[in-house]
């Protein structure tokens, strides 16, 4: 594995990380009753994972364009595959991080309450005090938890396989349209602009669906409707669909970069 292959898998790790970890972000914005408080110091983070995205792309157009030029530098197909793989593993660690990360968050929710700064409170962070309540939030996932979950209960079995649909193909978009200006060198820069083919559909399930459900089991907790294991269930489920998604994304990757290829030809 060159250097520039692992930049991509490390940007590619942090986008997913990020990605999954917004769970915990929901539970700490129940837990302290600052939902809003709670997303705002999310989009630190959302920008960590856009900045990472905004390098992936072009370093992965890059090496499709070099292996274009040496097609003996490359084995394209391995290095989207490790990509997608570096994905898994990424919603994987986040989904067991995601109680560590609760307990951290909620304390730093708490914390901005009082200091009304970020600069502030991120200073605050890398203090002693701070690195120690941050080894003090290391919790693993409770056994318990996974073990009572059913189908059909805070999350509907239609919500969990459409959560795994828009997950494979949220994963597979961008790298679909790089990977598909290998299959037309010609095109290449129309395919790089057609991820839209295969995720526009799963951004538009996103939004209509998956995050307005969420949004109402949240104020179902908040409001007394719904308990906060009812949510950590919900969210076993929403990071196990999200895994299986990126799984699925690997046998979506050719297919969807066909598609595309074939659309930059048509048009």
């Amino acid at each position: 594995m060159d250097i520039q292959l692992a930049f991509i898998l490390a940007l590619t790790f942090v986008i997913h990380l990020v990605g999954t970890l917004a769970y915990a972000f929901r539970i700490a914005g129940i837990r302290t009753g600052h939902i809003a408080v709670a997303f705002s110091l999310f989009n630190i983070l959302v920008l960590v994972s856009r900045i990472s995205n905004s390098f992936q792309a072009p370093f992965l157009a890059k090496r499709v364009e070099t292996a274009i030029v040496d097609p003996g530098l490359h084995h394209l197909a391995l290095d989207f595959a490790l990509v997608i793989a570096a994905a898994s593993v990424a919603t994987l660690a986040g989904g067991l991080l995601i109680p560590s990360f609760q307990r951290y968050s909620t304390a730093a929710v708490g914390a901005f309450r009082r200091t009304r700064s970020v600069p502030r409170l991120m200073v605050r962070a890398l203090t002693p005090r701070g690195l120690v309540l941050l080894s003090q939030s290391v919790a693993l996932p409770r056994y318990a938890n996974v073990r009572q979950l059913r189908i059909g209960g805070a999350v509907p079995a239609g919500i969990v396989l459409l959560n795994i649909a828009v997950t494979a193909l949220w994963t597979v978009g961008a790298l679909a349209a790089i990977y598909a200006g290998s299959l037309e060198p010609q095109y290449r820069v129309t395919a790089s602009t057609l991820s839209a083919i295969i995720n526009g559909v799963a951004t538009i399930m996103m939004f209509v669906v998956i995050d307005p459900f969420l949004a109402g089991l949240t104020d179902d907790v908040v409001a007394g409707r719904a308990s906060e294991k009812d949510f950590r269930r919900a969210v076993i489920w929403m990071v196990t669909s999200r895994f299986a998604g990126t799984v699925l994304a690997q046998a979506l990757l050719l297919p969807s970069a066909l598609l595309i290829a074939w659309v930059a030809r048509l048009i």
